[in-house]
């Protein structure tokens, strides 16, 4: 009879068990993707050494992984026909859990159990998750070209020693023995164990199998991993069906993006983007739809660190070969490679956007009509790709008297004279109020292109901008006064001016005749580094205190209403000047602050 060895534990090795069981997992059910995962290396181990070794395969060509539970018995087997180990590697990759610098890992816990999960990212323990639903683990193993009798069998309750035997097995590899505790006894269910594995172990490379005691064995993962197959040999109804099949989406995506990339970083991709943006697009905080999986093995659903927020409503799956995870594989770690990816997709993401924008315009409005908001939000988070991003805004236009999204930043440059040296926009609240705005009067006037903002974050769009392609992005309402011709103005008019900024001096920082307005009689102009009014209510939402605006009050000498102003005196000329104020801030989208004393003056200069 063989006799059992009992083994205790190192000091470090028992504190990092009772760590590991009790406090780094928060999903109990992870324990069987690791021990599939590691039943899984196992089988590659095999298949590597095998090419220089043929021998180690032997008469069992056929390598797969098989789960059987027994509910009468609490029990649960999970079987491979991988490299197996002897009793030294047995000792090694389970008896010492990482054995290369757990004191010095213990060392620098810190107490905070987010940081010290993040910490002990480095060591590969996942086996150890399984005592968080066991009282007991039996491990029997093989190694490969051994006889039946040179097995092991390793056993432990998680807590103080393990015990090893010499034992007997019948074909080479590993059983995992799981005994389940009573308060997790709901995992010896067949069902529940097939969610479990389709759910973290749909695609991984060898054939996985569930039975139940008595019962005929199934199949479990007969999903194929698409994104690892060439894209030559990918139609499009296969890419759109596997789109439907991992966001429950019944519509085909717009477009996808397929990338393999080798070398030092190895990663897949495979990103689509929906026909219809998710219902919570807006929430900046909720989940995306990027799934994260290390070869082949499902880690989350919510892989937020490989894509930008103005990039949350991509839909896919990223595959790497390695990274670094915490120990239960939930929360990336900070690491070069994972910002590299992050870098790469996104890049890839915009190029295949600006490619559908050149070669099917229609495809792209319908695609800009949908994101085009959030895509905006883009330029103030990426520098790197301000630009690109740039070149995929559309805009409406002063060229078309349509409120039509088909102009770009390109379009206008292939239009501007050569003496033009900035790109000229107005910020309104609507297409018609700023198509009629008092600023773009004096440029319609001088063919002078000008782009209509109507949304909300426009302003806050352009200020992250500045300039496109060397050509300063121009706001008309905070036009550079210096750099507009002032027109000849008399005695008279200087002193009419001048009366106008003194009953206006609580209100604007000056008064100025336009050599711009055409139809209109006034209207406010912001200083250049000063926020307009749909900026303003943006920042004031965010809780920036912006204090009062000090805007300059220009207006058209040439116009009726400013003739009749130059006749009045005292009371009447004060109140004049107030409704031409008035008559500005309701040009610019605003409300007077009495609106019922705008209307009866109206009425009264009308009648």
């Amino acid at each position: 009879m063989a006799r059992t060895k009992t083994k205790a534990f190192q000091t470090e090795t028992k504190q990092l068990l009772k760590l590991m069981i009790h406090s780094l997992y928060s999903n109990k059910e992870i324990f069987m993707r690791e021990l599939v995962s590691n039943a899984s290396d196992a089988l590659d181990k095999l298949r590597f050494n095998s090419l220089s070794d043929e021998g180690l395969l032997g008469d069992d060509t056929d390598l797969s992984i098989q789960v059987s539970v027994a509910p009468k018995d609490n029990k649960i087997i999970i079987s491979d026909n991988g490299i197996g180990m002897n009793e030294d590697e047995l000792v090694e990759n389970i008896g010492t859990i990482a054995r290369s610098g757990t004191a010095s890992f213990l060392g620098n816990l810190t107490g905070d159990k987010q940081k010290d999960s993040n910490l002990i990212g480095q060591f590969g323990v996942g086996f150890y998750s399984v005592f968080m639903v066991a009282d007991k683990v039996e491990v029997l193993t093989r190694p490969a070209k051994s006889k039946k009798d040179e097995a092991t069998l390793w056993s432990s309750t998680g807590e103080e020693s393990y015990k090893l035997k010499s034992s007997e097995k019948e074909t080479r590899g590993t059983d995992i023995i799981i005994y389940l505790n009573d308060e997790n006894k709901d995992f010896a269910d067949k069902s529940r164990l097939k969610f479990l594995l389709e759910k973290y172990s749909q695609y991984i490379n060898f054939p996985l199998s569930l039975n139940e005691e008595g019962e005929e064995v199934e199949r479990v993962n007969e999903s194929e991993a698409l994104w690892l197959k060439p894209k030559n040999e990918i139609s499009d109804e296969e890419y759109s069906d596997f789109y439907k099949f991992i966001s429950y989406d019944q519509n085909d995506p717009i477009l996808w993006v397929h990338n393999k990339v080798e070398g030092n970083n190895e990663y897949t991709n495979l990103l689509y983007i929906p026909k219809n943006p998710p219902f919570d697009l807006w929430n900046r905080e909720s989940p995306r739809g990027v799934k994260l999986y290390i070869q082949r093995v499902f880690i989350m659903d919510d892989a937020t660190n490989f894509l930008p927020l103005y990039l949350r409503f991509v839909r896919g799956i990223i595959d790497a070969s390695d990274l670094p995870l915490n120990v239960s594989r939930e929360i990336l770690q900070e690491h070069h490679l994972v910002e590299t990816i992050k870098k790469s997709i996104t890049k890839r993401v915009l190029d295949a956007l600006a490619n559908m924008k050149d070669k099917s315009f229609d495809s792209y409005k319908s695609f800009w009509k949908e994101y085009g908001l959030v895509l905006k939000e883009g330029p103030a988070e990426d520098f790197e790709n301000r630009e690109l991003l740039a070149s995929l805004m559309l805009f409406a236009s002063s060229i078309n008297p349509e409120n039509d999204l088909s102009q770009t930043l390109d379009d206008y440059l292939s239009r501007m004279p050569e003496s033009q040296d900035k790109i000229y926009y107005c910020v309104a609240d609507t297409f018609e109020a700023a198509i009629n705005s008092p600023h773009v009067e004096g440029h319609k006037a001088n063919n002078t292109e000008v782009l209509m903002l109507t949304d909300r974050i426009d302003e806050w769009l352009m200020s992250s901008l500045m300039e496109y392609k060397g050509k300063e992005l121009v706001n008309v309402a905070k036009d550079d006064i210096a750099e507009t011709s002032k027109p000849k103005v008399s005695e008279k008019d200087e002193d009419v001016l001048a009366k106008i900024k003194k009953h206006l001096s609580d209100k604007v920082s000056d008064v100025i005749a336009s050599s711009r307005l055409v139809n209109s009689a006034s209207c406010l102009l912001l200083p250049k580094n000063e926020p307009g009014a749909q900026l303003r209510k943006i920042l004031e939402a965010a809780g920036q205190n912006l204090g009062e605006s000090n805007p300059i009050f220009e207006v058209n000498l040439k116009h009726k209403l400013l003739k009749r102003l130059a006749t009045l005196k005292g009371k009447q000329f004060n109140a004049f000047v107030d409704f031409l104020y008035d008559y500005a801030v309701i040009a610019e989208g605003g409300s007077p602050k009495d609106p019922a004393k705008y209307l009866r003056q109206l009425d009264k200069y009308l009648s």
